[in-house]
């Protein structure tokens, strides 16, 4: 398991588990991260990160997505 951050750009992952405080996963989970799904790094700009999930492009800050497990 490793954090999303560290995620090779176009490479699909599925989500192992979602970290944080329990406002940040809610939070997460809205956006559409749930533990199972796909999600494939788009690109990585100064750290934050342009994912592609449930079919949306969703940019990440590198906080939350450290928070990421795939």
């Amino acid at each position: 398991m490793m954090p999303l951050t560290l995620a090779e750009t176009g490479e699909e992952n599925i989500i192992k588990k979602i970290g944080g405080k329990q406002e940040v996963k809610v939070h997460l989970e809205n956006l559409g991260f749930v533990v199972g799904g796909a999600v494939t790094v788009i690109n990585t700009i100064g750290g934050n990160v342009i994912v592609n999930v449930k079919e949306s492009r969703i940019a990440v800050s590198k906080e939350m997505a450290q928070k990421i497990m795939i």
